[in-house]
């Protein structure tokens, strides 16, 4: 038994913004971050809130990769202004924190890990939850995923519970024209990543693969698009879709290996997630080729890659995905990162480690053992393709 969840309300357009202005409630909460704010976004939404009769409070500190101190910060502003709307605005760790504070700002009994899918919450007795994405990648709109970052540890972790799902997700694309060539590329690996795995996932099903599958065909059309010329709004349009199409696919089967690692030496090497995701995404797909090699072949028929077995078709799309992920000027291999080898191996058993505990293991259609990850993260170093 497997359920879907979802956002309940999806909002799309230029002026899908204006939906706030019939927002009903006494007070919101805005949860961002200064780069967002210092765009005039904030004060954007702001006003639509407030001509919907709603007091506003701004949390502005979240950081690029949410702390359990940084939210907690921002819980406590939460307590002091007692809210009945949150809203996660910006990329995914403004929306993660959004959905963190707001957990704990019901549940002031939990502490943070203990958001998961086996702790009942019992959320929205005291408020909900309104998500807009300014960046096209995350899906964090509409997942019920929840990134924090243990700066303690040095681990992301991957906190989750289906009521943390959105209400409400924006998605005004013109948010995104701000970012730069290199975000946008970024990010938009980051969504096509995610449409891949939720494809090739064990736990996928008949309503995540459709979200999955065309996610991954608008990602592959419209990114090259939106990286080059930022003003083509109906690139961004496409993008900012096909990003929470592929977070409620892979929210309703699961991220792969890919995430596992791409966590892992996102974490300790603080690579930014899209490209670290990114890196990974050709190995991964070769060590798990055989194991699901019709999916892969209906990924790369989809997206236009012609042959005539299903193994040939995958093969040459793994290899069209590299020099597609190269002319988005993302590295391709580890050593490009700016890891030595060195600091590879001195961080090997670590990065397995962190890997084998991530959901995403569990969920690949090839079980990895630490011998495959240790592999392919050395073949990811080198940039050697896998046949193993």
């Amino acid at each position: 038994m497997w359920e879907f969840t979802c956002p309940r309300t999806i909002v799309m357009g230029e002026d899908a913004l204006e939906y706030l202005a019939t927002i009903e409630g006494k007070r919101a909460l805005i949860v961002t971050d200064k780069g967002v704010r210092s765009l005039g976004i904030v004060d954007k939404v702001a006003k639509y809130l407030k001509d919907a009769g709603l007091e506003v409070e701004v949390y502005d500190e979240v950081e690029r990769e949410p702390s359990k101190q940084n939210v907690l910060r921002g819980v406590e502003v939460a307590r002091r202004f007692q809210p009945d709307w949150f809203v996660g605005l910006g990329g995914g760790s403004c929306m993660d924190a959004a959905k963190a504070i707001w957990v704990l700002y019901e549940r002031p009994d939990l502490n943070i890990e203990e958001i998961t899918p086996l702790t009942p919450l019992g959320l929205r007795k005291k408020a909900r939850l309104i998500c807009i994405p300014t960046t096209s990648g995350t899906g964090s709109d509409a997942t019920w995923a929840v990134v924090i970052t243990d700066a303690e540890e040095k681990r992301k972790m991957e906190l989750a519970s289906k009521e943390a799902v959105s209400d409400i997700s924006i998605l005004d694309h013109t948010l995104a024209k701000t970012m730069p060539p290199q975000l946008t590329a970024s990010t938009g690996l980051d969504a096509l990543t995610q449409g891949i795995e939720a494809y090739i996932s064990k736990w996928h099903n008949d309503f995540s693969d459709a979200l999955a599958i065309w996610s991954v065909k608008l990602a592959y059309e419209y990114l090259p698009r939106a990286y080059k010329n930022p003003d083509d709004m109906e690139a961004r349009e496409k993008m900012h879709h096909a990003a929470t199409m592929s977070g409620i696919a892979f929210s309703n089967s699961q991220i792969c290996s890919v995430h596992a690692l791409g966590h892992a030496i996102g974490a300790v090497f603080k690579i930014p997630h899209g490209v670290s995701v990114a890196v990974f995404l050709p190995y991964v797909l070769e060590y798990n080729l055989k194991h699901a090699l019709s999916r892969i072949a209906d990924i790369a028929r989809l997206v236009g890659v012609r042959g005539g077995s299903d193994e040939e078709v995958a093969k040459k799309f793994i290899e069209d995905l590299r020099k597609f992920i190269r002319s988005l000027g993302v590295p391709t291999t580890l050593a490009e990162l700016g890891i030595s080898r060195e600091q590879l191996e001195e961080k090997l058993e670590e990065l397995v480690d962190r890997a084998m505990e991530s959901t995403g293991t569990v969920a690949n259609p090839r079980a990895p053992t630490r011998e495959d990850y240790k592999r392919i993260l050395l073949y990811a170093y080198e940039g050697k393709s896998i046949d193993f």
